[in-house]
């Protein structure tokens, strides 16, 4: 299977009737939280449930709603996954594609290069004519997986205050980064001289990323110097780095993200549209 970001229906067609298929990660999710029970209504065949809370982020609290996993705890998940280092991984979700990019963005920050996610996701899938499969999948262990943190950089809130983090890549909507709304976090707004770019602007009307050159045009702000994105918790943020990778570019990721920010009361807050 090529090594790239994204992988469409016919060559994940194609990759799953080969010799050794790669391992399938459903990650259906919602703001509610994962989402087993339409896995088990259907899924595509072969696929094995990833619970995005429990296996690609720590429990909540001052690191934020989603902050990463320890190295030995996501190696346990990655074996009991059967995430073998030569084994290619394909992450798809129920749409819009943030925690199938969670996953992607968690298994290439953890080391491992194979893997890519299913632009459009499991609506992709069925429009395509795929089978679905009901039930649960059990996972092939593997005693193999090794973590080895840094394959994609990250950024701290100092990093942020300091302004080593360079541009700032809000993903939020539009709304929330304005800070008219506020439907999970305690404080609303966002981090002082963030851009927005909402991650609705980076998928066309069918639910897949916009072609490389667009892409770029979308994620121009980020293209002056360092740059990294962020979200309420560190989710959907991980659609802007995927999509920085489709357009060519490098984008680090803030993993807490809002929820972390908002958690000392001595960082500063904005509100209201960007400047100019």
């Amino acid at each position: 299977m090529p090594q790239r970001a994204v992988i469409d229906t016919a060559d994940l067609a194609a990759a799953l009737a080969a010799p050794r298929p790669p391992l399938l990660l459903d990650v259906r999710w919602t703001l509610a939280g994962a989402d087993p029970a339409s896995y088990r209504a259907g899924h595509v065949p072969g696929a094995v449930f990833c619970d995005l809370d429990a296996d690609l982020a720590a429990p909540p609290g001052e690191g934020g709603r989603h902050p990463l996993p320890t190295p030995a705890d996501l190696e346990r998940t990655l074996r009991r996954l059967g995430v073998a280092p030569d084994r290619d991984v394909v992450a798809y979700d129920g749409g819009p594609g943030a925690a199938a990019a969670r996953a992607w963005w968690v298994l290439r920050w953890a080391g491992h290069e194979r893997v890519a996610v299913l632009d459009g996701g499991l609506p992709a899938w069925v429009a395509a004519g795929g089978a679905l499969e009901a039930g649960d999948v059990v996972p092939v262990a593997t005693p193999d997986a090794v973590v080895r943190p840094g394959g994609l950089p990250t950024v701290t809130a100092d990093d942020v205050l300091s302004g080593r983090a360079g541009t700032l890549v809000d993903a939020r909507a539009a709304e929330r980064y304005r800070g008219e709304v506020e439907p999970v976090d305690p404080v609303a707004g966002h981090i002082p001289g963030a851009v927005s770019v909402p991650t609705t602007a980076l998928y066309d009307a069918d639910g897949r990323l916009l072609p490389a050159e667009a892409l770029a045009v979308a994620l121009e702000p980020a293209t002056h110097g360092p740059a990294a994105a962020y979200c309420g918790s560190g989710v959907t943020a991980a659609q802007v780095v995927l999509a920085a990778d489709v357009a060519g570019l490098r984008l680090a990721l803030y993993p807490g993200s809002w929820s972390h920010w908002v958690t000392d009361p001595s960082r500063p807050v904005a509100t209201g549209a960007e400047p100019g």
